[in-house]
């Protein structure tokens, strides 16, 4: 996957392309999949990097949703569960199951909260990751052996799915470039092209590489674009009314010490209403999250004060150590595409169920959801896109459609194992040369052959992308991102062919978005 075979791609294409879709982030990629792999002719344009918004920004966990129960969207949950079935079943490389405790302290919480986990596990019916069972004390105390002791009664597991979401979000980029859709990240939509009834027949956009401007007819237009849907409806139709009530949730990395678990730890009730997790990840401790009501997206949005400490006070309720602010190894902020309901200020009250809509421009718009259920949403989008643009009709296959690296046994591969059946292939570059094998600094395991490897197949551009993206070291500790930087830069630029002002450009950016990462 090059971005010279996707530019030869967009070369070779005549005519209206079927579909082309805007946003190259989970429903984005999810879309480029289902209506490549149906046989139509799909071109994806994201204005950034793949995943460079939400969708490397979540919780890391591919669920069904404890907390909708409790909001009685069964068929949400339903939904969600069976997609986190399936998820694993077509991604067994980057999907897992996990072990998810809830600490009581309280003698009624055990039987209170067992119930509502049993219906849980009801619900997904065959797609069940196990058998959730009430724990003692002691089986607590060995699950979580980090935990606040004092007052523990006993718990709860259940099991549900955890990810690597921008690792996940490169392989469904890969798989819909196998399906042959073209995708292209760096491709600003700068204005949407109308035919002589007023109806949106395509756009225009800039390659921010090389600041070529381009211009693309397709039969329809799909705005997949999560935060910023708004921005190109309003493209499309200044009178349109809002539709997005944007929501800002963080989470806090620390070091693995701190949960010290193969298991993580759900709190149903948080302070504010909002359920709490702690999650082994990489060899790191993620907590959070928050849900937080902004009055507008920014590509790249920073923690706010009162949620770092919310999440620091939460925290020390559960665990032995209590966090503080020197521990944190990184932050990272995310906003959530929910959709409007009425003048209601609390956005964890918005349905998690996502919305698609024609709009009077002729123009789809697909946006809320979450990542588990991209591939439901993405097969009903383009139900509908296929309809609206008379497209022969054809069956959806992704329920089976194996993601790029798919691979049942990938933990074989070591520190490798995210890359999945390319595991190989990226330990071959490891052994081609001494400078490519050693990790790139001593708190993480990531090596120069995997930034090669991140350039040359699987179209990173920018420092950023690797070490936010195709590694993840920018979101487990920002300061050694930081001093690995200089190297990555190096090797970058050697493969792109770039020159030391070049590497001198980059390593400034980064540093700059590397502060919204850290809290020092």
């Amino acid at each position: 996957m090059t971005r010279s075979e996707m530019y030869r791609r967009l070369r070779a294409h005549s005519g209206a392309w079927d579909m082309i879709v805007v946003g190259g982030g989970a429903t984005g990629a999810g879309v480029a999949i289902d209506a490549a792999s149906r046989g139509y002719d799909v071109l994806l344009l994201e204005q950034n990097d793949f995943g460079k918004g939400t969708s490397s920004r979540s919780t890391k966990l591919v669920h069904g949703g404890v907390r909708y129960l409790e909001q009685g969207n069964l068929s949400l949950v339903m939904e969600a569960l069976k997609e986190r079935g399936l998820l694993l079943q077509n991604a067994p490389h980057l999907v897992r199951n996990l072990g998810f405790v809830v600490p009581n302290y309280d003698w009624w919480e055990a039987p209170f909260y067992g119930v509502g986990l049993k219906l849980y596990n009801l619900l997904a019916g065959k797609y069940g990751f196990g058998t959730s069972r009430i724990l003692s004390r002691e089986e607590t105390l060995e699950r979580l052996p980090t935990i606040k002791t004092e007052g523990l009664k006993g718990g709860v597991i259940y099991f549900d799915g955890q990810f690597d979401d921008s690792r996940l979000l490169i392989n469904l980029v890969a798989t819909a470039c196998e399906q042959g859709a073209t995708l292209l990240n760096y491709a600003e939509v700068t204005e949407l092209t109308k035919d002589g009834d007023g109806f949106v027949d395509g756009v225009r956009f800039r390659d921010n590489e090389t600041g070529a401007e381009l211009e693309a007819r397709a039969k329809v237009v799909i705005n997949a674009t999560g935060p910023f849907a708004d921005k190109l409806r309003r493209a499309a139709d200044p009178a349109v009314e809002p539709m997005i009530a944007p929501s800002q949730g963080i989470h806090l990395v620390f070091d693995g010490s701190f949960l010290a678990a193969d298991n993580a730890i759900m709190v149903p009730h948080t302070s504010d209403g909002r359920v709490m997790f702690a999650i082994p990840w990489h060899g790191h401790t993620v907590v959070g999250t928050t849900d937080t009501p902004i009055a507008q997206a920014t590509l790249e949005p920073v923690a706010l004060e009162q949620e770092v400490d919310f999440i620091l006070q939460t925290a020390s309720l559960y665990l032995a150590r209590k966090p503080e602010r020197a521990d944190v190894l990184s932050v990272f902020a995310g906003i959530r595409p929910l959709v409007r309901s009425g003048e209601s200020g609390n956005t964890a009250a918005l349905s998690r169920d996502h919305t698609i809509r024609i709009e009077n421009s002729g123009m789809i718009t697909i946006c809320g959801g979450k990542w588990t259920t991209y591939r439901h949403m993405a097969e009903d989008c383009v139900n509908q896109a296929a309809t609206l643009a008379r497209l022969a009709e054809k069956p959806c296959v992704t329920g089976h459609l194996n993601i790029h690296g798919f691979h049942p046994a990938s933990e074989k591969f070591g520190h490798l194992w995210i890359y999945g059946s390319d595991a190989p292939l990226v330990q071959e570059l490891e052994q081609s040369g001494a400078a490519w094998a050693e990790p790139l600094d001593a708190a993480l395991p990531y090596t120069g052959a995997e930034v090669v490897w991140a350039v040359r197949h699987e179209l990173a551009l920018t420092l950023e992308d690797v070490l936010a993206r195709r590694t993840r070291a920018l979101f487990l500790n920002a300061q050694a991102a930081l001093r690995m930087a200089p190297r990555v830069a190096a090797l970058m630029a050697q493969e792109l062919e770039r020159d030391a002002e070049w590497q001198a450009r980059q390593l400034a950016a980064f540093a700059d978005v590397a502060k919204g990462y850290s809290l020092e």
